[in-house]
């Protein structure tokens, strides 16, 4: 036997140390010396036992001090034997693999015991403090394999080879938890629940489903509690109001996807705390794979679990209470804002009425509003923060974290300098900037909405060939109403199983009119096809997506812009409803000059052979190549050391065409006029 490192003792626990861990350490300690016990009894006389058994009474005798009884009272030990119903050996084998984590001369014992010089205690060695005689050792075979302790994963008996030879490893960070700190396993997500549920859902909590997982929170009954999540900020909201109802608290850490290891780690150290372990399941990597196995088995008491809905699916014998997070009523979304905004109080009813969100959200809103007042207040030179002004920013920022799949909320930064169009267009566009910003007016004020049943939102319906600016009129339009854009990726909405497009799209929906985005529906005959006679089940439920699109748009608060390159292929039902129908035309000559020059800027190094006006005539293109054109002619000329030329521009062009599959007009007669470029850097270029 290897002689053992002598390491300092700890010293004396000072008094009004913890009584947690106080206890711990003098269960640690004599289990220590029943260790020494044990091996001056199998190891015979000789130095190297004898300074191991020395150093095992020496750390008992300093780690025990003038206690030598167990402390009164609850402590995280006793809290995790009575959640798992553990035995007295049960409780012997979880301290003896704990030790090493106790102290480092413990562990040095270990190495030195220890077959393979691993710092943790053998098996062989839990069979001798338990089990001397050789015929009781079945008692800790079946212990070790179908004990509560081994088989919830509260201790792990690793390595290979014979049984007796393999360690007893203590569940990560648990004899952390055990000694009253705040220990995490590493592997593990943690998820913080707010600590004071937001107000407004005293009516959510009266729900008899909602009542029913409040008792089964009280009752500490083996019962999983399944939650939907879609947004998980509002299912964990609710999941703190469900517990403080019930006079319970939770230990909560996110999770992929069902892992028994990790469920078992989570439980483990929730019932050290006294806690109800919470598991925020993520989506599936895939919409279409089939919903996870969920089975906790004999897992103790309640666990909660939010999942995205048809994510995981219940099995086992384990009862099931599902709980439904459904929105708040009117009068409680009101409350809330009067308790989030106390000095708004008398502005609650419509930020209520036109910021229809969940009291978890309104929650983080608030936050982000007094923190802006603060800062207003330190800040020298600016305006007096105008709170009820900003809640819509603050929401569409906040709105960004929890985009549904295939929608991106952007920032749009383009004005209307930069869209080029013939004057009608502009005009129209104008109008339903206008037509946004004074609906209130005239619905309300006016009475418009019930006398002549106009619908609140604006409708816009962009039609032409690709690359006309039907997207950037809609970025321009969303920074005109000082607002940010929505863009749907149709790929990502549309789906072959029945239904889920019009739920996606509905998700869409509702986050513009949540943030109050312009919404961009891009290729939108995919969507908005014309119905046809029924011939088989496809048409039928393909005319029933396009009626609920339909009555969808019609409920629709805000600014959505549907762009299509093929306008007869849209529904004529849609197009009715369109309050602006605006068509995106090639430019004429004099519109792809100016768009020549927009494109290049004034710091661009142009030679002096560019000459905007031969390109706009001879390429009648749209703004979308002219683009690409001048993009592409920048890096041929960075790539080649010179200023950019007639040539290069040339060459962006004919790779536009080229990607069309059309083909070029050729290059022009003649490269260009000397000073008659465009604007920019008209130097003339070093030989």
């Amino acid at each position: 036997m290897a002689e053992p490192l002598l390491l300092t003792l700890p010293r004396h626990q000072a008094a009004g140390q913890d009584r947690v861990s106080q206890d711990l350490n003098m269960r640690a300690a004599r289990l220590a010396e029943r260790i020494a016990d044990v091996l001056e009894e199998n190891c015979g006389p000789g130095p190297e036992a004898a300074t191991t058994t020395g150093f095992l009474r020496s750390y008992a005798s300093t780690a025990t001090g003038s206690t030598g009884t167990a402390l009164p009272g609850a402590t995280p030990l006793a809290a995790l034997t009575e959640r798992y119903g553990l035995c007295d050996d049960e409780v012997t084998l979880l301290l003896l693999a704990g030790l090493p984590e106790e102290h480092e001369g413990l562990a040095s014992t270990f190495r030195t015991l220890h077959p393979r010089a691993e710092p943790w205690p053998t098996v062989g060695l839990a069979a001798l403090l338990l089990y001397p005689v050789t015929a009781d050792r079945a008692r800790l075979r079946w212990l070790l394999s179908e004990g509560q302790a081994t088989r919830h994963g509260l201790i792990q008996v690793a390595g290979d080879g014979p049984l007796f030879e393999r360690s007893l490893v203590v569940s990560s960070s648990l004899w952390d938890t055990l000694h009253g700190v705040d220990g995490w396993p590493p592997h593990l997500d943690r998820v913080t629940l707010p600590p004071i549920p937001p107000a407004g859902l005293d009516g959510w909590l009266e729900l008899p489903a909602v009542r029913l997982g409040i008792a089964a929170l009280r009752s500490r009954d083996m019962r999983t509690i399944l939650l939907p999540t879609v947004e998980e900020t509002v299912t964990l909201a609710r999941c703190a109001a469900m517990l403080t109802r019930a006079g319970a608290v939770a230990l909560a850490a996110r999770m992929p996807g069902p892992d028994s290891r990790s469920f078992g780690t989570l439980a483990a150290h929730a019932a050290a705390r006294s806690a109800i372990p919470l598991v925020a399941l993520g989506p599936t990597a895939d919409g279409d794979s089939p919903a996870a196995r969920l089975d906790l088995g004999d897992v103790p008491g309640p666990v909660i679990v939010c999942a995205p809905p048809g994510a995981v699916r219940p099995a086992g014998v384990r009862p099931v209470v599902a709980i439904p997070v459904s929105p708040v009523r009117a009068q409680d979304r009101r409350r809330c804002w009067q308790a989030a905004l106390p000095h708004l109080a008398a502005q609650a009813p419509l930020l209520a009425a036109r910021h229809v969100i969940d009291p978890a959200t309104v929650d983080e809103v608030a936050a982000d509003l007094l923190s802006r007042r603060r800062l207003h207040a330190e800040a020298k030179g600016l305006s007096d923060c105008d709170e009820a002004a900003d809640v819509a920013a603050v929401i569409r920022s906040r709105a960004g974290v929890t985009m549904p799949a295939g929608v991106e909320l952007l920032t749009p930064a383009a004005g209307w300098d930069r869209l080029v169009l013939p004057s009608n267009a502009s005009t129209q566009l104008h109008d339903a900037v206008d037509r946004l910003r004074d609906q209130s007016i005239v619905l309300d004020d006016w009475q418009f909405s019930d006398g002549a049943r106009a619908n609140r939102g604006v409708r816009l319906l962009f039609a032409g060939p690709p690359g006309t600016g039907k997207s950037l009129a809609a970025e321009v339009v969303a920074t005109a109403a000082d607002t940010d854009l929505l863009v749907v990726d149709i790929s990502r909405i549309v789906s072959k199983w029945i239904g889920e497009t019009e739920k996606n799209l509905a998700a869409a929906f509702d986050v513009a009119e949540r943030t109050q985005a312009v919404l961009l529906l891009d290729e939108a005959d995919a969507l908005f096809a014309s119905r046809t006679e029924i011939s088989d089940a496809h048409d039928r439920y393909a005319n029933l997506q396009t009626a609920y699109l339909l009555q969808r748009l019609d409920r629709f608060d805000g600014l959505a812009v549907l762009a299509s390159n093929i306008q007869q292929n849209i529904d004529l039902a849609f197009v009715r409803r369109m309050d602006f129908v605006i068509e995106f035309t090639l430019p004429d000559e004099a519109h792809r000059m100016e768009l020549w020059r927009l494109h290049l800027p004034p710091q661009a190094p142009l030679a002096p052979d560019v000459d905007v006006e031969v390109l706009a005539r001879l390429y009648p293109v749209p703004g979308a190549w002219i683009r690409n054109a001048a993009i592409a002619a920048a890096f041929l000329a960075a790539a080649a050391g010179s200023r950019i030329r007639q040539r290069h521009l040339v060459s962006g062009i004919r790779r536009e065409y080229a990607k069309a599959v059309r083909p070029f007009p050729g290059d022009p007669p003649v490269l260009g006029r000397r000073g008659a470029a465009a604007p920019g850097n008209r130097s003339e270029e070093k030989p």
